[in-house]
């Protein structure tokens, strides 16, 4: 049994609400079950320096947590005046997860950087930025074709992600916080709609793990990341 009763093959409820910020070109908060995630996009009319020149353009991102995001108050980055390396691994995984989706000559000299703010955290919050992080970028490229300043879609497919791991023996996907602390085996998968693998993170925090229980984790991960991509394409319907 899972602490939350959820079947093994169960997501956390979802929910995307869109257009939640009104200043930024894409805005969305998930919430994924006890996690929540406010992902904006936001469009520079310049590349970053290493594309100038090019004809490509450029999506990065931005991950934080609020101070009371967790059980206990975690102090500001910005207030010890540097960035953690989990920050930084996060941020740049999100990143490289949102540019799979992008044709980045038909996005222009242009970047769109995709901020990801934990305000809640209960397990998966990665894997809420990515699939936020897609709604707001969706939502500010459809801005940029409104206004044709695009002459053609830069987004390929929907990308997402989900979390998947081997909890009291079990594969079970969308870890909360009680199974992600215990869990033998901690994977994050990402995706696209349809269902090709852009990352896989993947460790064994105990006993190592089988390519039996892999395999059993990726068929997970894809129907998970195929209801995800369900909800992004009801958010942005």
């Amino acid at each position: 049994m899972r602490p939350s009763g959820r079947k093994l093959v169960e997501l956390r409820p979802i929910s995307i609400e869109t257009g939640v910020i009104a200043h930024a070109e894409g805005s969305c908060l998930i919430r994924v079950g006890g996690t929540h995630v406010l992902c904006t996009a936001s469009v520079e009319e310049k590349p970053p320096p290493f594309l100038r020149g090019t004809g490509q353009g450029w999506v990065t991102a931005e991950y934080g947590m609020l101070p009371r995001a967790t059980h206990s108050r975690n102090r500001r980055e910005a207030a010890a005046g540097k960035q953690s390396g989990r920050t930084q691994e996060i941020q740049r995984l999100i990143g490289r997860s949102l540019r799979a989706g992008v044709d980045r000559l038909a996005l222009g000299e242009r970047q769109i950087v995709v901020d990801c703010d934990v305000i809640q955290a209960d397990g998966g919050t990665r894997c809420a930025a990515i699939t936020g992080g897609w709604v707001a970028l969706r939502l500010a490229v459809n801005r940029l074709l409104s206004a044709r300043l695009l002459t053609s879609d830069p987004i390929m497919d929907h990308v997402a992600a989900v979390s998947c791991g081997i909890y009291a023996g079990q594969p079970v996907v969308d870890l909360d916080y009680a199974e992600d602390s215990e869990a033998g085996t901690d994977g994050n998968f990402v995706l696209t709609g349809a269902g090709r693998l852009v990352e896989v993170q993947m460790s064994a925090e105990g006993a190592a793990f089988s390519r039996s229980e892999m395999d059993a984790l990726l068929d997970l991960a894809q129907a998970g990341a195929a209801d995800l991509v369900a909800a992004q394409k009801a958010a942005v319907a």
